[in-house]
């Protein structure tokens, strides 16, 4: 795999620290794949010129793609979109209504900047959209990808085979 030493590849952005029990999924996939990360928090509305900086040097510090998880009015993706050429991927957290506000917020970026979106807390599949983006220039870690696909594949696999051990009076499979 492309290793850049302890150099973080994908950077994990957090509104707040109360959102880490949603983006430490995407943590545990990084770490799973053994791609080096980095996780802060920043709020679009509280440190702007912070996430300005984040987002203007992240490419300069060698991140590829920035996962960004946000609530409510969940302006943070869109804003270090705003700043920089890399992908970033919305996280829309679980909040108010639901997360249908966070998800409305990062799903309608204006023409040109534009961030790729999961579901309400879909930090893991944020995190495997990381994996599939650096996977295009690096085979090991697609190799590593078509193994977890596979792992996926093999748990339902093997569920159906222990569903059909599960008998009813009227069930005929």
């Amino acid at each position: 795999m492309q290793q850049l030493g302890n150099k973080a590849r994908v950077s994990i952005i957090m509104g707040s620290t109360s959102d880490l029990p949603v983006m430490e999924k995407a943590a545990k996939i990084l770490e799973e794949m053994e791609i080096p990360f980095e996780m802060n928090a920043l709020s679009a509305h509280r440190t702007p010129q912070e996430v300005e900086a984040f987002a203007s040097g992240a490419e300069a510090r060698g991140i590829q793609v920035v996962i960004a998880g946000a609530g409510m009015a969940a302006a943070l993706p869109g804003v270090i979109a705003a700043s920089t050429t890399l992908p970033v991927i919305g996280v829309p957290i679980k909040g108010m209504l639901d997360g249908l506000d966070a998800l409305l917020s990062i799903v309608q970026m204006p023409p040109g900047i534009p961030v790729a979106t999961v579901g309400v807390n879909g930090a893991q599949n944020a995190a495997l959209l990381a994996v599939e983006m650096l996977a295009l220039s690096d085979e090991a870690l697609a190799a590593k990808l078509k193994t977890y696909k596979e792992g996926l594949k093999q748990k339902i696999v093997k569920a159906n085979a222990e569903l059909s051990e599960v008998k009813y009076k009227f069930k005929v499979n």
